[in-house]
């Protein structure tokens, strides 16, 4: 996404909705600011993931674009297909 953001006096600038969903940021969130130049780069500085009570359930949320329940689903059978394999002495 390319866009064009306005600082404020006091040097804030406000990161559009669509970029904070995309890379999952909400009000409080810390940032990495590097600087290149006049390039500068903002990237969410977060040590793997936390939790958060959203709607009154607790939902873990990591670094990257969100899990699909396909990949979840995928992830599941290939580690039960791999732990029956190792179990029945079969190469993996």
């Amino acid at each position: 996404m390319i866009t064009t953001i306005t600082m404020d006096r006091a040097g804030r600038v406000v990161l559009p909705k669509a970029v904070r969903d995309e890379l999952n940021l909400s009000g409080g969130d810390s940032l990495t600011l590097e600087t290149d130049g006049h390039r500068v780069t903002l990237q969410p500085a977060r040590a793997g993931g936390h939790l958060i009570s959203k709607s009154g359930f607790w939902v873990f949320r990591g670094d990257g674009p969100a899990v699909t329940q396909e990949d979840s689903n995928r992830w599941i059978k290939e580690l039960r297909e791999e732990r029956e394999r190792k179990n029945l002495g079969l190469p993996e």
